[in-house]
């Protein structure tokens, strides 16, 4: 059963403009330690290939957090989460710490994909539930 869906875009001009004033501490904000590997090693060989890379991941997290229907707000956090390859090339999602503790309780289950064109990156998240469907509300802050 789908539990949420997500989608996003990334201009990557504007991601290469933020990167070009915050310089590599962008990067480490955005990039759990595996992706940041990845990163460097694109960026080595190409700045292009690096900065296309930092805008698929940034944008893969916006789709999850959407689909997951929490926004970025805890317990999703950036480098929580992280948009790995298979040796295939097939994207995945990894999650760590409080982040994979709440998505595993719920018994949820994520597929991503990513692409990436000269000036844009898109992704698209599917968030699976084993089970029925529960509803779980959020905190009424007027309430």
């Amino acid at each position: 059963m789908i539990h949420g869906i997500g989608t996003d875009i990334c201009d990557i001009r504007r991601l290469r403009a933020t990167f070009e004033r915050r310089g590599e501490r962008f990067a480490e904000r955005v990039l759990g330690e595996r992706e940041l590997a990845v990163w460097r090693a694109r960026r080595a060989r190409a700045e292009v290939r690096g900065v296309a890379y930092l805008a698929t991941r940034f944008s893969a997290k916006e789709a999850f957090s959407k689909a997951i229907g929490l926004g970025m707000r805890m317990p999703m956090s950036w480098r929580a989460c992280e948009i790995l390859n298979h040796p295939s090339g097939q994207p995945y999602i990894r999650l760590d710490g409080a982040l994979a503790q709440w998505f595993q309780a719920r018994g949820l289950r994520a597929h991503v994909t990513v692409t990436d064109e000269t000036d844009y990156a898109a992704s698209f998240v599917v968030v699976e539930r084993d089970g029925p469907a529960v509803s779980e509300p959020f905190p009424n802050p007027g309430a």
